[in-house]
C-alpha cells in the first residue's frame, strides 16, 4: 500500500475538504465497457465529452473533437460528427496580482525550463489521488464512482491541445477559489514580500505549496487553462478557465451532461504556437519517463499503435489470363500482403515502485545492475554499489554506483557539471544538473539516484546552494562514496581496485588537494609506486607497515617517470640504509602529499630538499667535515655567485660528486618543470620560488678532493673554476632542473671530452728521412762532430 507523503499530510490539515497544492483534484471520466474473450471490461470514456456513443473501427479518431480513451479503433476513417450544448456564463473573478508579473516571476525565477508544466501538474494530480486515498480511510464513500487511481494525458498536436485528467479528489466551487486563487488572495506584492522574508530569515521555500505557483506553471507553456472539476461531496460540477495574459479568471457551473465526470478533475492547456510541440503524444511520454516515472500512480498516456495483419491484393489481369492459358500451371492461391493498421490506446508510462524504495535485502545484485544500465545508459556493470536510506534530521533515500570505466569525451574534473546524479523529491525528478551541490568536483565520477521528501519541488540553483538540507545531504552522500570505494579496495579481488584507480585516482588525489575535511578517508585509498615496488602499486598504510623502527617520517621524491624518480642521486644514501621512498610520477601527486602533510603522525619529507634529516647525525663527524672542506665550500660559492643560495656538505649521496637540493619552502625541481610548462604562468613568481636553492657537494669524492687541492694551491687556476661551473650544470640536470643555457653546456661538455681524449687512441708520428735528390744514388749524410765535454776536470 503506497504511504501518503507529509506534504499532503499538511495540506489536508490544513484545509480538510479542499483540493492539494495547486489544489488540483484529478477527474475521473466515466467507463464504457467493453468485451474482451467473453469477459465484460471496464474502459475509460472520452477526457473530453462523456455520454456518447463509441465510434467503431471504422470510424475516425477525431482528436479535435473528441478523445475516446479506452477503446481502440483505427486512426484512417471517416469523423465522427458531434455537438455540444453552450456552456454556461461563469462568475468572473479579479485577480489581485497582475499575472505577467506572475509570469516573469515564474519562468525567471523559479523554472529554469517551460517542460516542466508536465511535472508541475503530474504532481498535482498525484497530490489530489493521495488526498483522495488517505480520506477514504475514514470515508468509503468517496470512491463509489471510480475506484482506479490513476493519472492519463492525452494530445491533440494538431491543435495543440494537452488534457491531464485524475480520478482524485476534486474540488467544491468554493475550493477552487480557494486553491486556484492562492496568488489572488497573496497578491504580486505580498508574495514577493514573503519570499524575501522567508530568505532573509534563512528558512527553505516551498513555494509551490504555499502560492499555487505549481499550478500556474502551466501557463508557461499555454495560453489558455480550462479546469473542469467534480468534488465526490458535491452535486455539481464545475469550470474554471483563466488566460495567461488576462487580470481575471472566471467560475461557472458545467451544465452539459455530455461533459460530466464522476469524480476528479480534468486540466486542458490550449498551448501558445512556439510551444505546441509539447502536444507530440511521444514528447510527453518522453517527459513523463524523464520526471515522474517514478510517481506512485500509474500515469497513462494516449499513444498510436499499430498491428500487423495480412490482407487480400488484387492480381494482375495480365498474370491472371496467362495463368488461364497454361493448362500445366496449378490453380494458384489468392495474393496477400502484410500491412499495418494503426489504432490509439492508452499506454502505462510509469513504474510505480522505484528500485530505491525496496528492502535493499529483497533487491539482488541483477536487479541494480539493470537498474544503472538502463538509469545511465551504460552496459558494463559498475564496480559496486551501495543502497541506503538516511532517516534522522534530514531523511533521503538513495542509490549510489562507481563506473566500471571513466566517461569518455570529458574530463570530470576539469567539467564538474556532469549528469550522474539525479535528484528526485517525493519520487518526482527535479534536475541532474548539479555543479557541486551535491557532490564535490572530485567526486563527480559518483553516479546514482537521490529520492528525498524534505526538499520543496521547486528546487532552483540558488535553494540548493542555500539550504540546510542539501549541505546534510552532500556530507552523507560523500560519507557512503568513501565507505563504497573503501570496500573496492579491501575486495579480495585486487584487480578491481586497480581497474578504479586507473580510472578514478586523479579524482582522489584531487580531493587532498580541495577536501581538507575528508583527508582521513581519502588518503587510505591513495596508491603509489615505491623504490621497493617499482611494478606495483602500494598504499600508505603498506608503505608504513614497512617502515624501519629508527624510521620517523615517509620519504617521497617527485619525478617525471619511475625510472628517472630510480636514477636520481637524491636515493644513493636511503636506498645504502634501506629506507622506502615513494615515487610520486603523475603531475597532480606532489601538490596532493603536500597538501596531506602527514599521515598517521608520520610526516610527509621531500628527499629533494635541504635539511634531509635520515636519523643518523654525527654532530663532531660534520663538525671535522665542515673545518675541512669549509674553505671548499666558500670558494665554490663565490664561484657559482647567486646561482645558488649556500654550498653544503652533502649526507644523503655516497657515489656523485654533487646534488642541486631546493630550498625548505621552494618549488622542487619537478613543480619548477610543471610550472615552466603552464601556458599562463606567473614567470615572476617562478623566479620567486626558484631563487633558494643549495649545492651540496660529497666530500668522498675523488673529484671533490681533487677540487680541495685546487682550491688550497691555485685558487685562481682557469681549469679549476671551469671545472666548477661544469659540475654546477652537470648537477642542474642529474638533480631534475633545466639549464638555462643548454647549448653552453654543450660547450662545456665538449671542451672537456677534448681534454680527455686527446691523443689517447693516436698513433705516433712517423720519422721522415730526406729522399734523394737524384734517383737511384744513395744521398751522402755528413756526421755532427760533438766536442768532448769537461766533467770534473776529465774529458
Amino acid at each position: 500500500m503506497h504511504g501518503l507523503s507529509r506534504r499532503s499530510v499538511s495540506t489536508i490539515l490544513r484545509s480538510t475538504g479542499s483540493a492539494s497544492r495547486y489544489g488540483s483534484a484529478a477527474t475521473a471520466v466515466p467507463f464504457s465497457d467493453y468485451v474482451v474473450d467473453g469477459e465484460a471490461k471496464f474502459r475509460w470514456y472520452s477526457v473530453l465529452t462523456t455520454g456518447r456513443e463509441i465510434p467503431n473501427k471504422t470510424k475516425q479518431l477525431n482528436l479535435k473533437h473528441t478523445f475516446f480513451l479506452g477503446t481502440r479503433y483505427e486512426s484512417t476513417a471517416a469523423e465522427s460528427d458531434s455537438s455540444s450544448s453552450p456552456p454556461s456564463v461563469g462568475e468572473k473573478y479579479e485577480y489581485q496580482a497582475e499575472v505577467s508579473r506572475l509570469m516573469d516571476l515564474i519562468v525567471n525565477s523559479l523554472y529554469s525550463n517551460k517542460e516542466v508544466f508536465l511535472r508541475e501538474l503530474i504532481s498535482n494530480a498525484s497530490d489530489a489521488l493521495d488526498k483522495l486515498r488517505f480520506l477514504s480511510v475514514t470515508d468509503s464513500e468517496l470512491l463509489k464512482d471510480a475506484t482506479d487511481l490513476d493519472i492519463r494525458i492525452q494530445t491533440d498536436k494538431d491543435n495543440g491541445i494537452i488534457t491531464i485528467i485524475d480520478s482524485g479528489i476534486g474540488m467544491t466551487r468554493q475550493e477552487l477559489i480557494d486553491c486556484l486563487g492562492t496568488i489572488a488572495q497573496s497578491g504580486t506584492a505580498k508574495f514577493l514580500k514573503a519570499l524575501k522574508d522567508s530568505k532573509d530569515a534563512g528558512a527553505d521555500n516551498n513555494l509551490i505549496g504555499q502560492f499555487g505557483v505549481g499550478f500556474y506553471s502551466a501557463f508557461l507553456v499555454a495560453d489558455r487553462v480550462v479546469v473542469s472539476t467534480k468534488s465526490p461531496r458535491s452535486d455539481k460540477q464545475y469550470v474554471w478557465e483563466g488566460e495567461a495574459n488576462a487580470s481575471s479568471y472566471t467560475i461557472r457551473e458545467d451544465t452539459d451532461p455530455e461533459n460530466h465526470i464522476p469524480r476528479g478533475t480534468r486540466l486542458t492547456l490550449y498551448l501558445k504556437r512556439d510551444d505546441k510541440g509539447f502536444a507530440h503524444p511521444e514528447r510527453i511520454q518522453k517527459l513523463v519517463k524523464n520526471y515522474s516515472q517514478f510517481v506512485s500512480f500509474p500515469i497513462y498516456t494516449w499513444q498510436e499503435k499499430g498491428y500487423t495483419k495480412e490482407v487480400e491484393v488484387d492480381e494482375d489481369p495480365a498474370e491472371a489470363k496467362k495463368d488461364e492459358q497454361d493448362d500445366t500451371t496449378e490453380k494458384k492461391k489468392k495474393k496477400t500482403k502484410t500491412v499495418v493498421e494503426k489504432y490509439w490506446d492508452w499506454e502505462l508510462t510509469n513504474e510505480t515502485q522505484p528500485i530505491w524504495l525496496r528492502n535493499p535485502k529483497e533487491v539482488s545484485t541483477e536487479d541494480y545492475n539493470e537498474f544503472y544500465k538502463k538509469t545511465f545508459n551504460e552496459y558494463l556493470e559498475p564496480l559496486a554499489s551501495s543502497h541506503f536510506t538516511t532517516e534522522g534530521e534530514v531523511e533521503f533515500r538513495s542509490i549510489l554506483y562507481v563506473p566500471a570505466i571513466a566517461s569518455t569525451g570529458k574530463d570530470d574534473i576539469v567539467n564538474p557539471k556532469t549528469k550522474n546524479i539525479r535528484l528526485y523529491v517525493k519520487r518526482v525528478f527535479i534536475s541532474d544538473d548539479f555543479d557541486g551541490e551535491l557532490f564535490p568536483r572530485y567526486l563527480s565520477f559518483v553516479k546514482g539516484v537521490v529520492d528525498s521528501n524534505d526538499l520543496p519541488l521547486n528546487v532552483s540553483r540558488e535553494i540548493l546552494q542555500e539550504s540546510r538540507i542539501v549541505r546534510i545531504m552532500r556530507k552523507r552522500l560523500v560519507r557512503k562514496a568513501f565507505d563504497m570505494i573503501l570496500g573496492i579496495s579491501m575486495s579480495e579481488n585486487r584487480e578491481d581496485y586497480e581497474k578504479f584507480w586507473d580510472n578514478f585516482g586523479k579524482h582522489l588525489k584531487l580531493g587532498c588537494i580541495e577536501d581538507r575535511e575528508n583527508h582521513k578517508r581519502i588518503a587510505p585509498l591513495l596508491r603509489f609506486f615505491s623504490s621497493q615496488s617499482e611494478q606495483e602499486m602500494i598504499s600508505l598504510d603498506e608503505y608504513v607497515e614497512n617502515m624501519k623502527p629508527e624510521q620517523k617520517d615517509i620519504y617521497y621524491i617527485a619525478s617525471d617517470s619511475v625510472t628517472s624518480a630510480r636514477n636520481t642521486p637524491f636515493l644513493e644514501r636511503l636506498l645504502e640504509k634501506d629506507l622506502e621512498v615513494l615515487f610520486l610520477v603523475d603531475p597532480i601527486d606532489e601538490i596532493a602529499i603536500q597538501n596531506l602533510k602527514s599521515y598517521k603522525e608520520k610526516n610527509f619529507v621531500d628527499i629533494t630538499k635541504e635539511d634531509l634529516d635520515l636519523g643518523d647525525k654525527n654532530e663532531e663527524k660534520e663538525k671535522n667535515m665542515k673545518q675541512e672542506f669549509g674553505q671548499t665550500c666558500d670558494w665554490i660559492k663565490k664561484r657559482l655567485g647567486d646561482k645558488v643560495a649556500s654550498v653544503q656538505i652533502s649526507n644523503r649521496l655516497s657515489s656523485s660528486p654533487c646534488v642541486l637540493v631546493s630550498g625548505k619552502f621552494g618549488w622542487s625541481a619537478n613543480m619548477e618543470r610543471l610550472m615552466k610548462s603552464q601556458t599562463v604562468g606567473d614567470m615572476s613568481s617562478l623566479e620567486f620560488m626558484r631563487g633558494r636553492r643549495v649545492f651540496e657537494i660529497n666530500p668522498e669524492h675523488e673529484i671533490i678532493k681533487n677540487l680541495t687541492a685546487a682550491c688550497r694551491s691555485n685558487q685562481d687556476d682557469e681549469d679549476a673554476l671551469r671545472a666548477v661551473d661544469l659540475l654546477y650544470d652537470a648537477a642542474l640536470v642529474s638533480s631534475g632542473y633545466t639549464p638555462e643555457d643548454p647549448a653552453q653546456l654543450g660547450g662545456k661538455i665538449y671542451e672537456m671530452m677534448g681534454m680527455a681524449l686527446s691523443g689517447k687512441w693516436s698513433s705516433p708520428p712517423e720519422i721522415q728521412h730526406p729522399v734523394s735528390s737524384q734517383p737511384g744514388i744513395p744521398e751522402t749524410l755528413e756526421a755532427e762532430v760533438v766536442e768532448p765535454v769537461e766533467v770534473d776536470g776529465q774529458k
